[in-house]
């Protein structure tokens, strides 16, 4: 549980050099097709950025509030386009009640749903997406980089928000520098796919992280007699790999011990899983861990499974009447 500012200041030296360098190749490179690539490697920087921003979010960074939330804004706002006090508020409302279907907004029903009980629940046009989310859940990500910074946008439109006003400068000077550095490097219709492909290849990343940690697993409705351990540990999946996993997914990998101790550096989340799984297994508690492609197929399986009563609606008993 010990903080360890070594590693996160060498892991922001790294993180933030390769982000200002990033944007200096843009710069020199210029006014050509090869920026799509560019932007490939961008949208791979800002989700690393995103990570220290979740870090920062738990506290695992510093102790204290202030220079937490000052380094937050750099992360989120100034750097992503995405606040940080909206998502950081969302976020700890989600690691109160993981995966409950009432109080956690990260399975709210939406266009999609999390559940087949929300999926029997839904009215309008979301029924068509509910139909098809397994298929459409991936092609919808490409989107979530552009959700991602206008719930930033409007959260500071919105009363309520503490710090609205430092936030709303924040996210204004990162959109006017980032729309000003794209379209004076490049032509506009250059410009407009960079942006595309940089805030997809962006959102597909962080689905692609946080997606395997909840979705598939049990979710819970009411009040719940489950203590801390279970209510954690069973709503949660873990993914297995070596180094390359906890690199490209900040740790997150390790979902069941950062849901146990969301406060624990996430470089110390492997020391602390065969602990944790030991003390589950003792305690005869299922603690789930699979590959990562197998958590993705655990996910879409869920998801397909909430739109099968809208594929296959049950077959109403035909009458007749005689005269």
């Amino acid at each position: 549980m010990s903080h360890r500012p070594g590693y996160y200041t060498l892991r922001f030296m790294l993180v933030g050099a390769v982000f200002a360098a990033s944007w200096t190749g843009f710069v020199l490179i210029g006014d050509t097709w090869i920026q799509m690539l560019m932007a490939v490697f961008m949208a791979i920087v800002s989700a690393q950025v995103a990570l220290l921003g979740h870090d920062l979010a738990h506290r695992q960074v510093f102790r204290g509030r202030a220079a937490t939330e000052r380094a937050g804004w750099f992360t989120g706002n100034l750097a992503n386009g995405m606040g940080y006090g909206w998502w950081t508020e969302k976020h700890n409302r989600h690691h109160a009640n993981p995966n409950h279907e009432e109080l956690d907004p990260d399975v709210s029903p939406g266009l999609f749903v999390w559940t087949e009980r929300q999926g029997r629940a839904a009215q309008g046009v979301s029924r068509f997406f509910i139909k098809y989310e397994a298929q459409l859940f991936f092609p919808a990500l490409l989107f979530e980089g552009f959700n991602l910074n206008w719930s930033g946008i409007r959260s500071v439109l919105t009363p309520g928000l503490r710090n609205r006003g430092v936030e709303a400068v924040l996210l204004a000077a990162h959109l006017a520098a980032y729309l000003t550095a794209v379209f004076l490097v490049l032509s506009p219709g250059k410009a407009i796919a960079f942006i595309l492909v940089h805030k997809a290849v962006w959102g597909v990343y962080m689905g692609s992280v946080f997606a395997p940690n909840h979705k598939g697993m049990p979710t819970l409705t009411g009040d719940t007699e489950l203590d801390y351990l279970r209510k954690q540990v069973l709503t949660s999946r873990n993914v297995k790999g070596g180094w390359f996993t906890n690199f490209a997914l900040g740790g997150l990998n390790y979902q069941i011990e950062h849901h146990l101790f969301p406060g624990m550096p996430s470089v110390h989340l492997g020391r602390a899983q065969p602990i944790v799984r030991d003390f589950c297994a003792e305690k005869g508690i299922p603690y789930r861990e699979t590959g990562l492609i197998q958590s993705w197929r655990e996910a879409l399986a869920q998801l397909h499974r909430n739109g099968e009563h809208l594929r296959h609606p049950p077959q109403g008993r035909a009458t007749s009447s005689a005269g």
